[in-house]
């Protein structure tokens, strides 16, 4: 589910939540791995916004 704690659409604050890890350090890790897998998180994102149900 996506989280209330969001910068953008609360898919990075959502997975955070789920594997109880500090949403820091999933933002990272998610530009890092974006960096490098030749920006292939551009087309994640928008993709996981869509399809994660937000939080109620």
């Amino acid at each position: 589910m996506r989280s209330n704690d969001k910068i953008l659409g609360g898919v990075c604050g959502g997975i955070a939540e789920y594997f109880d890890v500090d949403p820091t350090l999933v933002r990272v890790a998610y530009l890092v791995l974006t960096f490098c897998t030749v920006f292939s998180g551009i087309l994640l994102y928008p993709i996981l916004w869509i399809v994660m149900p937000e939080k109620q």
